[in-house]
């Protein structure tokens, strides 16, 4: 396509020689980029795995020679090739008769057992590889169903299941007639029945479980509720002229939800014990049930509709009594989907909880018995990320965290371990940069690769006190820097209310000419359930670096209303998602603009996808002062149409005001400037109907806008033809100059 356009390229070059942008020159090398930065960085490790043991661990890294695979020692500290990838596919062809490629052997079915013997799979079976001997021996076929992958919302009917045994193997649990039943195992005429109140309206689960001692059932009563459809017109389907209908599993904000109440039958005394439903009444959802060990109670997680009780209950199986072990609450919303997390110590003893009750993501170490608190682990303005490991016995915490150290980017992860009593914390990575670490099976040992978005990334093995033991791997990014790449500059201002320090990118045209005006592009992504700026090493982050290359400075900034900060700074967004940052947003860019002269404000363009493609309409609906120009893909433009978890979360319940407010459809008429929607027909994640409905308003309301629908095409930025049109309405609006005759023969 690109050679015949060339043809027409010097009328357009000398068309538009003022600009130097947007031009088919430019076209050329944004879509040369990808390829041309492909592969040009060395010893950057991958697929990193340890052995069982804990003593090896190998990885695959990318060197000028191809492929090599690395096998480290950590107890010796020394470091060898795994194998000869040449030698391996020749016994492997010798094998099969054909010509076998080792890229094609999934990596996670790759296994290192031991100095000797390396597994893997190829061709669905299972082969083992003598690094001494240089011996392929076939072992198992590998079976694995194939079929349609799993729909992420489908839901599943809990009404039915099959029998399930005791601890002891003489008994089963079974559902009969929407009850629970029992009976010793092959003998049905011993049939006991331990429910009489369920019916089809009001069934009892089939997940029933007996306590570990064998002399209790439990299970759960549940009110059911109708799943709304999702209804789908594939238009152009491969198989048949005419179009087909699907449909989805896709409950949304303010449906019924079902409702799960807890039993517990005690055979010993022939009683069956119901949960207190006044404290778990009107539930978002209940999880995590199981019994304790003693069989003294079950327990589960109750989250009560609105996300602002989150409750670890436990229901006695003596005593008949439901209490609260922990019963977290928050006026705005308890991040449930992001910053969970719960671990029982010796039976439920003592919990390790995380929280964020202080202001900051925490966490607290509870007595189980008494619901207490018995002290908080970890303090302080900034956030545990993840909690690697808990060591009962040595009664202490590996964690992730961000923040901490002040002199560092905020986001950047690095790893700690503390007491369980809050004291001894300890920094196991210090470097400045983002880390990602691998760790042995008892933790002794852990590979550290640590990296940012404008350095390479170092690779090192350290113990459990962070300390370097080996070297393992210095990346080379000598090549990408000969292709005329430069990385990203990091840039920070404050936010709109001069508290919170705002972090983001600036990337720029390879062909930079600090004397030229640049149109800016803000590429928008602000799901409260994360932070999104990259923080480490990527040559073409999100393919914002090809976008630039047509033209544009673009940018990428993390506002306030997205995780990973203080929970002021994320309370921002609750019943509030149009917001999405925007009034940190236009100041960032503003701020750079000053420092930047080149970067043309009287130019800004914004895009996005799903959350990113709500948040890029907003733009123009909230604040056309400042962006011009928008491209939305895939967008949740109400938060009425998009599925219940996400949007709850944020948004709150009962549905009320604030859906209205942050609609684009029901704001539909204050569009300024240029809006190109896209969508794909059968987009499953987000409702495709959210976009056409919002075109639906814009033409009710007599506004000018671009709508391209992608037969056939899930959820996503509108692959290699929504690209392409999304570079090119940037390059119309905001640069100013008609994008090349892409249908010229």
């Amino acid at each position: 396509m690109l050679k015949k356009i060339l043809n027409i390229g010097v009328c357009l070059l000398v068309c538009y020689a003022g600009f130097a942008q947007g031009t088919v020159t430019d076209y050329t090398r944004a879509k040369e980029f990808r390829n041309k930065v492909s592969n040009k960085v060395w010893d950057v490790p991958v697929h990193l795995q340890w052995n069982e043991a804990g003593n090896l661990f190998w990885y695959e890294k990318n060197t000028t020679e191809g492929k090599v695979y690395i096998l480290v020692d950590a107890v010796d500290k020394s470091k060898t090739t795994l194998f000869d990838v040449k030698l391996l596919e020749k016994a492997l062809s010798e094998q099969l008769g054909r010509t076998a490629n080792f890229n094609a052997a999934p990596h996670n079915r790759m296994k290192l057992i031991d100095h000797t013997l390396f597994e893997f799979e190829y061709n669905r079976v299972m082969w083992s590889w003598n690094r001494v001997s240089k011996q392929l021996i076939k072992k198992d076929s590998v079976e694995r169903k194939d079929g349609l992958e799993r729909y992420w919302g489908r839901r599943f009917d809990d009404s039915q299941g099959d029998p399930v045994v005791s601890p002891d193997t003489t008994k089963v649990a079974y559902l009969k007639n929407n009850n629970i039943y029992i009976a010793e195992k092959g003998k049905p005429e011993t049939e006991q029945q331990l429910t009489y109140d369920g019916s089809p309206g009001e069934y009892y689960a089939a997940n029933t479980q007996w306590s570990p001692d064998g002399k209790k059932v439990a299970g759960m009563k549940v009110r059911k509720a109708v799943v709304r459809q999702l209804t789908l017109l594939e238009s152009s389907p491969t198989d048949q002229l005419q179009p087909k209908l699907q449909t989805r599993d896709y409950v949304k904000p303010g449906d019924a939800l079902p409702q799960y109440y807890p039993v517990i039958y005690n055979l010993e005394s022939n009683q069956l014990i119901e949960v207190d439903k006044s404290m778990v009444d009107n539930q978002f959802s209940l999880s995590r049930f199981d019994w304790q060990k003693d069989s003294r109670a079950i327990t589960f997680e109750f989250n009560k509709r609105g996300h602002q009780q989150y409750a670890v209950v436990a229901l006695d199986a003596v005593s008949g009594n439901t209490r609260y072990i922990i019963n977290e609450t928050n006026k705005t919303f308890i991040d449930y989907s992001g910053k969970r997390y719960r671990y029982d110590i010796n039976d439920g003893k003592e919990v390790v909880w995380a929280s964020e009750r202080d202001g900051w993501n925490h966490l607290y170490l509870y007595n189980g018995q008494t619901g207490q608190v018995i002290n908080q682990i970890t303090k302080g303005n900034w956030v545990v990320r993840r909690v690697i490991h808990v060591d009962e016995e040595k009664r202490e915490i590996i964690f992730e965290a961000s923040g901490k150290n002040t002199k560092q980017d905020p986001y950047f992860i690095h790893y700690y371990r503390i007491d369980f009593d809050g004291k001894n914390l300890r920094a196991l990575t210090n470097e400045d940069a983002s880390h990602r670490a691998y760790f042995n099976a008892d933790h002794h040992y852990f590979v550290d690769v640590y990296s940012r978005v404008d350095q390479a990334p170092t690779t090192v093995l350290r113990d459990r006190d962070g300390d370097v033991l080996m070297e393992l791997e210095q990346s080379d990014d000598g090549a990408l820097k000969a292709t005329g790449w430069k990385a990203p500059e990091v840039f920070v201002s404050k936010s709109r209310d001069g508290a919170h320090d705002i972090w983001g990118i600036i990337i720029r045209p390879t062909n930079f000419d600090s004397n030229k005006q640049y149109p800016v592009i803000e590429y928008i992504y602000a799901g409260p359930h994360s932070s999104f700026v990259p923080k480490t090493f990527v040559p073409n982050p999100s393919g914002m670096q090809e976008l630039a290359e047509l033209g544009f400075i673009v940018v990428q900034i993390d506002g306030m209303g997205t995780s990973n900060r203080s929970k002021a700074f994320h309370d921002v967004c609750w019943k509030n998602l149009k917001d999405a940052g925007f009034p940190d947003r236009i100041v960032w860019i503003k701020e750079a603009a000053k420092k930047y002269p080149y970067m043309d404000l009287d130019h800004v363009g914004i895009y996005g996808t799903s959350a990113g493609g709500q948040s890029s309409t907003a733009a123009l609906l909230f604040h056309p002062e400042f962006y011009k120009v928008a491209v939305s893909s895939c967008g949740c433009h109400d938060n009425r149409m998009d599925k219940i978890w996400w949007n709850e979360q944020w948004m709150g319940w009962p549905v009320g005001p604030a859906y209205v407010a942050c609609s684009n459809i029901e704001n539909a008429s204050k569009l300024e400037g240029k809006l190109m929607l896209i969508v794909g027909e059968l987009d499953d994640n987000v409702d495709p109907s959210s976009t056409y409905q919002l075109t639906n308003a814009l033409i009710k309301a007599n506004k000018d806008h671009e709508l391209i629908v992608v037969p056939g095409m899930g959820h996503s930025s509108g692959g290699e033809y929504g690209e392409r049109k999304r570079r090119d309405f940037f390059v119309k609006h905001l640069i100013g100059i008609d994008p090349p005759a892409w249908n010229v023969n």
